[in-house]
Order: structure tokens, then sequence, then C-alpha cells
């Protein structure tokens, strides 16, 4: 059994496409199709399910899938520990939230680029469902959520942190001085929110919801930076998490509103499907987003 067909294997299955697959191996279709054919040659059955133009793993794919991953596994390994010009290198795709990819490039990627000037990393925003959806069709290989705690048998969870979330606004906004304020006593503020499906903007929906309030923010965007920048101007109050706006808090710029009865248990999330092949490359970045996203997490 050849090394390079468990490869091709394992791309297709992930990929649930020959095309795809031959285009991120730099294939022919026919290679692929020859690569996988000789396997199920060798295994004395199908692997792959071909109904109309679509696919699916069989049971002896699915059985196969998982060794053929710890093969290829290994086979990186090898070559990183032994190969005296072996580095680590190709495309590792990211799902983030507007805010976290904004943190994340200014402050981790130039670094993260002279470690491993090899591996080219794609980032992609959206909601959390967005994302999952972005896992399921393997068109991320890792995600960061800022959301409730996630229990799903599809998903490895790497790290988990808490995060805190706080309503905010300028220093001299009316609101800032009050003490025990109620979500009803901020309803007719001016709200700059996040787009919907973000995790913290749904506890902010629920509990409006919860309280039978209808607030219609003045703008909706996913960009915090943008938010942020209003806010300092002394536009309205936003719903936000505290590593987006810490630093104006700091400097005295914004302030968190006391409001007692919104309580958000968010956190930040490095996810990736447990069906996902685990390349030494990606290993690399999840290990530096551990290192370096993630202070003090359990």
């Amino acid at each position: 059994m050849e090394i390079r067909n468990l490869i091709t294997f394992v791309q297709v299955a992930e990929l649930n496409s020959f095309t795809k697959a031959a285009k991120a191996l730099d294939y022919s279709q026919s290679t692929v199709s020859f690569q996988i054919k000789q396997l199920e040659n060798e295994l004395g059955g199908l692997l792959f399910e071909r109904i109309t133009h679509t696919i699916s793993l069989t049971e002896k794919g699915r059985d196969l899938l998982s060794y053929a991953k710890q093969v290829r596994y290994l086979t990186d390994e090898f070559n990183q520990r032994h190969g005296s010009d072996y580095e680590l290198g190709g495309t590792l795709r990211i799902a983030v939230p507007d805010s976290v990819c904004e943190d994340m490039m200014l402050h981790n990627y130039i670094d993260f680029h002279t470690h491993y000037p090899g591996i080219r990393l794609v980032f992609t925003t959206g909601d959390t469902d967005a994302m999952f959806r972005m896992l399921d069709h393997n068109e991320a290989d890792v995600m960061m959520a800022l959301d409730h705690r996630v229990y799903h048998r599809d998903y490895h969870v790497e790290i988990e942190e808490p995060v805190g979330v706080h309503f905010v606004t300028r220093c001299d906004s009316p609101y800032a001085s009050r003490r025990s304020l109620s979500l009803c006593e901020l309803a007719d503020a001016p709200f700059l929110l996040t787009e919907r499906g973000f995790g913290y903007r749904r506890i902010f929906d629920e509990a409006t919801a919860r309280l039978a309030l209808n607030i219609q923010p003045i703008l909706e965007i996913g960009r915090t930076d943008i938010i942020v920048a209003m806010l300092e101007h002394g536009v309205g109050v936003s719903f936000l998490p505290d590593f987006v706006t810490a630093g104006k808090v700091k400097e005295g710029k914004l302030c968190y509103l006391d409001v007692t009865d919104v309580h958000a248990d968010i956190r930040k999330q490095l996810i990736y499907h447990r069906d996902k092949w685990i390349t030494s490359s990606l290993r690399a970045l999840i290990d530096y987003i551990k290192e370096n996203e993630f202070k003090g997490a359990p």
C-alpha cells in the first residue's frame, strides 16, 4: 500500500470531491481516480459510494480514514525531524470573528510568518454558525469562536478561556456615572452593535427578548474597530468583548457600564473538526495560537 495513495485518499475524503482533491494535490483527476482504485483493489472493496455527482465514504472507507491520517501525520513528523531542508509549508485556513481577526493580524501575524515563512494563512470572517459550516465542509482548518461553550461530538475544542463582555460608552456619557443600571434604563440609548449571529450579540438579543425590549441599533457592523472609534467620538453605547475595549478603557477614553441584569458567559475557543487531518503545519499553527492568543487558559 503506497503512502501517496493514502494521502490522496485523505484529500478526497476531506474535500468530498475527486476534482477538488486533484486540484489540491496538483494531480490530474484521472491520477486521483487511479490511486483510489488501486487502494480499493488492494483492500478488496469500495472506499467511496458514487451516486450521481456526489461521493460519500463507505464503512470500509471510514475505517481506513483514521489509519490513513495517522500514516500521513507520522510521515510529516519523520520528514520534519530528519529532513535537513524540511520546512513546514502549505496553506492553512482560519475562520474567525471580525474582532478576533483584527487582533490576531495586528499582534501576531508578522511574528508567525517570521517563525514559519513557508506557511500561507488565509483568514475568513463570519458569525459562529457560518464558521461551523466552514469546518463541516472543510472550507476552514480551524476556527476561533467567541460564544457559549461548545459541546458537540463532531468538534474538538483544543483550548478555551472565558472572555469578559461589557456595555461600554464614552466616559462623559450620562450613563457613565450611574450604578446598578438595568437594560431597561438603557433602552433609549443609541446602540452600536455587531451583526447578528456573533456570540456576544446573541446574548444581547436574548436579554432584550427576555425583557420584551425592542431595541433598534443605529448601526450594525462586524468591524469592532469602527464601533470603538465612534464610541470615542461620543456616539452611543455598545456591548463588546473586553479585549476590544480594554486599551481605551485604560486610557480613560471609554468606560464600562454597571449593567446588572445581563450576564455573559462567553468563551474564546479554538476548535477543529474531529475528522480533521492535523498536519505538522496545522499543529504548528494551533500551538502558536494557544501560546499567543490564550492567556492562562485552563
